[in-house]
């Protein structure tokens, strides 16, 4: 079914007047730059193979934006645009979810943080956000993907790919997987801090990689982007991601593994960022945990890809044999490079 003539016109969108090209790098959903007479939008389809309720996104996003509407007018949230029939999440039967934004006008977003002075500026926007959001009462905000960040659930589901997974794979990976049991105490930790009353749920982008948020000209941030998984949840989720991410210079598709480093200035920056937002609202115990969350993120990474490995790559899917076993050691070497770093950084930020 052709786009244009389908999902275009329900926005109030005519084919004769208006340009559409792919846009981003997102993996998840598909992405088109709108113009129509000189303005500029942002079309989605919805994965909802990955999001399978669709409507909870837009039950959030819509309950975030009028919080900010009440609470914060001056908060540059993008919110979705209303289709003709008044919906802002818009399904056409055959076709899937479409959602339209507005441009943000003299907007860009990075693919990697390329300076400390950027992962400030991020780390920043993330904190703002979750910060100007203490206020909204959680309990109205739906699951998008359920257990997410559950670091509990991974293991488990590691545990039971070992039992009943590719045994050839299982049998290959035999010193990749010795590594990921010895750091089960990762684990533990996790699952103490559920029970503390010390550790709040909060509204959590859980998605806090450099391309979700919007930069200006003079590389400041301007917001956040891309809710599809904001959720309640804790803040190692938020910083571990940003950590995860944005600490090394190359991605977890590096193969050459000796390239792999924690770049100390840019962990700092992560935490200055954050800390500067949220200082007052993250309890004492809390504070002590900002390496930890780092520790979290990146060995719950490699567990869900050494766990898809061995499960035939049923998940992440593979462009070539073997991927998500190079993934999957890619993040056990962040995490024993970040693990050295722990004396000269692990009490950076404390109070």
């Amino acid at each position: 079914m052709n786009m244009l003539e389908s999902v275009l016109p329900s926005f109030g969108f005519r084919e004769d007047d208006l340009t559409l090209v792919p846009f981003g790098e997102g993996l998840i959903n598909h992405t088109w730059k709108v113009s129509v007479s000189g303005n500029e939008y942002i079309l989605q389809r919805v994965n909802d193979n990955v999001f399978t309720k669709p409507q909870n996104i837009a039950s959030n996003v819509r309950l975030i934006a009028d919080y900010f509407i009440a609470n914060w007018p001056s908060y540059h949230f993008v919110a979705p645009l209303a289709a003709i029939n008044g919906e802002d999440l818009l399904y056409i039967p055959s076709s899937g979810y479409y959602r339209m934004f507005p441009f943000v006008a003299g907007s860009h977003a990075k693919q990697v943080a390329q300076t400390p002075t950027q992962a400030y500026e991020a780390a920043l926007q993330f904190g703002r956000f979750t910060r100007l959001l203490c206020g909204l009462d959680i309990s109205g905000l739906d699951i998008t993907i359920p257990s997410f960040h559950n670091l509990g659930l991974r293991y488990e589901q590691f545990l039971t790919a070992l039992e009943n997974g590719n045994k050839d794979r299982i049998a290959a990976s035999t010193d990749l997987i010795e590594q990921v049991i010895n750091h089960q105490s990762i684990v533990a930790v996790y699952t103490a801090l559920l029970s503390d009353p010390q550790f709040k749920l909060r509204v959590t982008h859980h998605d806090t990689k450099i391309s979700n948020v919007l930069f200006d000209d003079q590389d400041k941030g301007l917001c956040v982007i891309d809710l599809d998984t904001v959720m309640p949840g804790y803040f190692i989720s938020d910083v571990g991601d940003m950590l995860r991410t944005y600490l090394c210079p190359v991605s977890e598709e590096e193969k050459d593994y000796s390239k792999i480093e924690v770049r100390a200035d840019f962990y700092k920056a992560i935490i200055n960022g954050y800390k500067e937002e949220m200082k007052n609202e993250l309890t004492e115990k809390e504070n002590k945990y900002f390496f930890y969350a780092g520790k979290f993120m990146i060995y719950m990474q490699a567990l869900r890809f050494i766990t898809d490995h061995i499960n035939d790559d049923k998940y992440y899917g593979a462009k070539y044999e073997g991927q998500n076993l190079v993934r999957a050691t890619n993040q056990m070497v962040l995490l024993q490079r970040y693990l050295e770093n722990e004396k000269d950084l692990g009490n950076y930020g404390l109070e």
